[in-house]
């Protein structure tokens, strides 16, 4: 591989990265107009091994917004990325998959408010992996598609000491 081909693989990497953290952002922060433009035209987002629904991320992204109504406060944490970008002989491709971990803190309505140190503590948190894979487009990397396999779930609160 040339050093322009390494330079060219590592201004990927952290393309692709943007795109996952502004994922995340867009989740947390309820911005559905940038969830939907992260995706290709033809994307896709299942959700439904965390109780969620599967089709074009258009679609997944009503159910989202209305959904997440019910969660005011939320805070995805996407961990320990793995990234593996199509290897075209020693240069990159146009495709891409990353399996990341993922924690997600969320507290229903109601559920308390304000922040800081007085504030309550999420009522649950979940867990598992995000399998996600990418299209080099005209408009730079998208989603073509994200695959929630949740874990685990359980609540957050203190827990008694036996």
């Amino acid at each position: 591989m040339t050093q322009r081909e390494d330079l060219s693989t590592v201004m990927d990497q952290l393309s692709i990265d943007a795109v996952i953290t502004g994922y995340a952002r867009a989740v947390d922060d309820g911005a559905w107009t940038d969830y939907r433009a992260l995706f290709t035209a033809d994307g896709r987002a299942d959700y439904r091994s965390a109780g969620g629904v599967e089709g074009p991320a258009d679609e997944v992204s009503q159910w989202l917004a209305k959904t997440m109504r019910l969660f005011p406060v939320r805070q995805h944490l996407i961990v320990n990325r793995r990234l593996g970008i199509q290897d075209l002989d020693g240069r990159p491709g146009d495709r891409a998959e990353v399996l990341a971990d993922y924690l997600n803190p969320m507290r229903l309505e109601g559920g308390g408010g304000g922040t800081g140190a007085g504030t309550r503590a999420p009522d649950f948190v979940s867990g598992g992996r995000y399998t996600f894979t990418l299209s080099r487009t005209e408009s730079g990397w998208r989603i073509r598609t994200v695959t929630v396999d949740e874990k685990w779930r359980g609540t957050a609160g203190p827990r008694a000491v036996g």
